[in-house]
């Protein structure tokens, strides 16, 4: 492997002109020096919003577990935990669980089946979430298959 021998002064002097270059007002971040390196951090005014937006953007993140429940409740709406684990073929009480806590399903009754379970559904929030007006918005489940390309056709 090749390497260049750059004099230490240079490498110096190139640092210095990076530094006083990203400690200007146009730069949200600097470099620091840490430990026996150097490292881009977030300058400490620009750290609140940046942990505000952080904490924001994790609240807005579903699972894949998650996505499927509420893929089923969406569509099957009003539907039992129950119901909703046969679908998926696993269960399903923390994907639901945290889709009451994101306030994107919950609770629209009983069912009248034995034991009567609760029977959840979808709120404005998931229309909110998902950018729909109305569950007709939703696309067809026949609009969702994957486009399959056989061999030797052009596509």
């Amino acid at each position: 492997m090749f390497e260049a021998q750059i004099p230490n002064e240079d490498v110096s002097n190139a640092l210095d002109k990076l530094i006083l270059k990203y400690e200007s007002d146009t730069f949200p971040f600097q470099i620091f020096q840490i430990g026996a390196g150097y490292q881009f951090m977030t300058k400490p005014a620009y750290q609140t919003s940046i942990g505000i937006m952080l904490k924001q953007k994790s609240k807005k993140r579903l699972s894949t577990a998650s996505l499927e429940t509420i893929s089923i409740i969406a569509y099957k709406q009003p539907v039992t935990k129950s119901q909703v684990e046969q679908i998926r073929g696993v269960n399903c009480d923390y994907a639901i669980q945290k889709l009451l806590e994101k306030s994107l399903v919950e609770i629209k009754g009983k069912s009248d089946a034995v034991g009567r379970p609760m029977l959840y559904g979808t709120t404005e929030k998931f229309m909110e979430y998902f950018g729909i007006n109305s569950l007709k918005d939703l696309p067809l489940p026949k609009d969702l298959a994957a486009e399959v390309n056989e061999i030797g056709t052009k596509d």
